[in-house]
């Protein structure tokens, strides 16, 4: 019933349901119990949970990715042409720094397509980890203010990342119909794998450094530094061959070039550039291919990357709590 306060009736106080349980009706704001949003949860509890919680937010989510694509090019001249812009100034410059002055070019047939695999996927895998390490920070305010699965910022950033990525990838047909050369049907199924392959063993490395960098600030330098170092242990400027001959031939390293290939972005820019790239196909480029079993590489990292997003999440939902609080 209404309260008589000093002769004036008062409305009771009620509210509305919110969110994804949106239309369940209103509810007395006195009867609501008090729920704290973030609750400790157990380490080996709580992924599926927040798995639903994510598919519940999908439009959201939506609305996130969105933002990312236009806020990344707000108030630019050319706007989606810098993504395009990007991948091909750095192609023209290892086109001649490493294909025309350190002769790679005279060596590997189609080295711009070569290239361009590699660095379509190095692109890719860059945007990811670099957008997920600001993602939680960037949204301070909207972290501070609202409830949401905190896991859609990242997210967020993979899924606009993808766009960009697929835009990138035209420039690609281009190349294949500007020299009339296509790859090879046969080696396609690679790509998906790859695909998949990066992409969970991005989010997992992207949710943890999205935690880290609220608690310290110095990870978004050092993210930097590492995927620049992480770039050159990757054979996407050079073959993979060079560093077999120097590493099993020359110095009998055999144990190190298994370390080198346990990277995960040179299996990933490897199964790229089999599939990708139609000078390999040729007797002169048949010999930059890996010839390992890419299928089971690729196998192995996608179980690798499930169980990874799985420990990565469980850390990210465990770190949640105080970000509020040091943001």
């Amino acid at each position: 019933m209404p309260e008589q306060l000093g002769g004036v009736t008062a409305p009771a106080v009620t509210t509305r349901t919110i969110g994804p349980a949106a239309g369940a009706g209103e509810t007395s704001l006195e009867d609501l119990p008090m729920e704290r949003v973030n609750q400790p949860v157990s380490f080996w509890r709580g992924f599926w949970p927040t798995v639903r919680d994510v598919w519940a937010y999908r439009e959201l989510l939506g609305q996130l990715i969105r933002k990312e694509l236009k806020v990344k090019y707000k108030d630019s001249v050319l706007g989606f042409v810098w993504t395009l812009l990007r991948p091909l100034l750095y192609l023209l410059v290892y086109a001649v720094a490493i294909g025309v002055f350190l002769g790679s070019g005279r060596v590997i047939p189609q080295f711009g397509i070569y290239l361009f695999t590699g660095l379509l996927a190095w692109t890719l895998f860059t945007d990811i980890i670099g957008g997920c390490t600001s993602s939680i920070v960037g949204n301070a305010g909207l972290v501070k203010k609202v409830y949401f699965p905190r896991e859609l910022f990242p997210l967020s950033v993979v899924g606009a990342a993808l766009v960009n990525g697929l835009l990138q990838a035209v420039i690609l047909v281009v190349a294949y119909v500007a020299t009339w050369s296509f790859p090879s049907v046969e080696n396609l199924g690679l790509v998906p794998l790859a695909l998949l392959a990066l992409v969970l063993f991005a989010v997992g490395l992207g949710l943890l450094l999205a935690a880290s960098n609220v608690f310290l600030r110095d990870v978004t330098h050092l993210v930097e530094v590492g995927l620049l170092l992480w770039f050159w242990m990757t054979p996407i400027v050079y073959d993979w061959t060079k560093v077999r001959t120097t590493l099993t031939e020359n110095n009998d390293l055999g144990w190190l070039f298994q370390v080198y290939l346990a990277n995960p972005m040179a299996n990933v820019v490897l199964a790229f550039q089999r599939a990708l790239w139609p000078g390999g196909q040729t007797e002169a480029g048949a010999a930059f291919y890996y010839d390992g079993n890419l299928y089971l590489r690729l196998g192995v990292l996608i179980a690798f990357g499930l169980v990874f997003v799985w420990f990565a999440q469980r850390v990210f939902a465990r770190s949640q709590g105080n970000f509020a609080q040091e943001l």
